[in-house]
């Protein structure tokens, strides 16, 4: 595992001690936090959202044992890296909107609980 920048203070052990249906919960709040930042046209902190997303995805992805919810986490994290890439671009504000919810909603169906945490799954697709 590398370094983490964003959480600096916690490591493998400590993210284990949280449930499976916590920790893609934590995850989709930085989704979450991102879509405020999109909304506001604050491109570098979209980016900071997430780095952070990606630091918790990755600690998930060496902690899963089970294959296919492995599997499924890689490609969720396929995905979510090409949006990383694709949100630099501050004209494509309504683009980036529904792509980031498209992704957080993948994200919770991949945990019936997480999902069923959730308040509501954003159908919403205007910025």
């Amino acid at each position: 595992m590398y370094k983490l920048k964003f959480h600096k203070n916690l490591d493998i052990k400590k993210w284990n001690k949280f449930s499976k249906s916590q920790q893609i919960l934590m995850i989709a709040n930085e989704l979450n936090r991102a879509k405020n930042w999109i909304i506001k046209g604050d491109l570098d902190e979209v980016n900071n959202c997430y780095e952070r997303a990606f630091e918790l995805l990755d600690l998930t992805i060496s902690l899963t044992t089970r294959k296919n919810l492995l599997k499924e986490l890689l490609r969720f994290r396929e995905i979510f890296a090409l949006q990383y890439l694709n949100a630099k671009n501050p004209e494509d504000i309504q683009k980036n909107f529904m792509q980031n919810q498209k992704l957080f909603n993948v994200l919770l169906s991949l945990n019936k609980v997480a999902q069923a945490s959730s308040p509501v799954i954003i159908t919403n697709n205007k910025v």
